[in-house]
């Protein structure tokens, strides 16, 4: 079945899907125009229907992150349940918890001020080839803050002049795992551990390679340059689309509580991670999926 064909069969928002060989019906509930859905009527942590799976990819495709809520899994039900979508692969910096090396814990304790992560990010884009997608589970979640945003790269890249658009199609650019942007949110969690000068080039408009669409492909976290240009030089533009990227045009809130689950597409979506909770605990559960390097768009 080819791209165009496959879009007829995305769920519409609200829509009841029971064409599944045992019943089990999904609710897919749109929660801005342009990113993001809850899914409800389903336990993950149960043995799902292909065509239940096939589902959920398909609303992972159309709204590029979907959550689900109340949910009990353990760390054995959360790798399954990633599994049916891709193959869980280790955080880079971070070792997982104990028996489960691709689950890591994502913990801000009570006395800590930096939050993992707090920077508007794709995941690993310091890799030749970064992750498809991304799961988090809350496990304990502060009374009070600790929402995600998430934003979409793809009605981004939509927002670019043509001549813009175009400018940025003949562009690569440096992602650097050690950018202070991002390297200060996870000093307290790996303290001055090596990360192997993880650095990549990537294409500045990437083409998503499920459904062929173009999406901008740089974030405040990682991007520390354009290809054959200095940072002095790249800078100016670059600020120009981390504040397209972040409009709130583009952009979702999810606020958590305990047993929810979140899972993005990282090719078309970033997130960012308040930190707004200090005093509080937080502990989630996350899991990576491998991917494939970035085509140009």
């Amino acid at each position: 079945m080819d791209i165009a064909s496959e879009r007829l069969f995305l769920p519409r928002e609200g829509e009841i899907i029971t064409n599944v060989k045992q019943p089990q019906h999904i609710n897919v509930e749109q929660l801005t125009p342009h990113i993001g859905a809850v899914i409800s009527g389903l336990n993950l942590g149960e043995t799902l229907t292909t065509s239940t799976i096939d589902q959920i990819r398909r609303a992972l495709l159309r709204h590029h992150v979907v959550f689900f809520r109340d949910q009990d899994l353990t760390p054995e039900q959360l790798m399954r349940f990633a599994a049916r979508f891709g193959v869980p692969v280790p955080y880079p910096m971070v070792n997982g918890i104990t028996g489960y090396p691709c689950v890591v814990e994502v913990l801000k304790l009570p006395h800590e001020q930096e939050n993992f992560g707090g920077v508007w990010h794709s995941d690993t884009p310091y890799l030749e080839a970064p992750a498809m997608a991304a799961m988090l589970y809350a496990v304990e979640v502060p009374k009070v803050g600790g929402d995600t945003l998430f934003a979409n790269m793809i009605s981004a890249y939509e927002a670019l002049s043509p001549g813009l658009a175009a400018v940025l199609s003949q562009l690569r650019a440096v992602n650097d795992a050690d950018k202070a942007a991002i390297a200060r949110s996870r000093m307290h969690r790996i303290g001055n551990r090596p990360t192997k000068n993880l650095k990549a080039t990537h294409p500045v408009i990437r083409l998503h390679p499920e459904t062929g669409e173009k999406l901008l492909y740089v974030s405040r976290a990682h991007t520390t340059r354009f290809e054959d240009m200095t940072e002095q030089e790249s800078t100016p533009l670059l600020e120009f689309l981390y504040a397209i990227q972040s409009s709130e045009a583009h952009t979702c809130r999810f606020k958590w509580t305990p047993g929810s689950l979140a899972f993005w597409d990282n090719r078309a979506c970033q997130h960012y991670p308040l930190n707004d909770y200090h005093g509080e605990k937080r502990l989630m559960y996350r899991i990576s999926l491998g991917g494939d390097k970035p085509l140009p768009g």
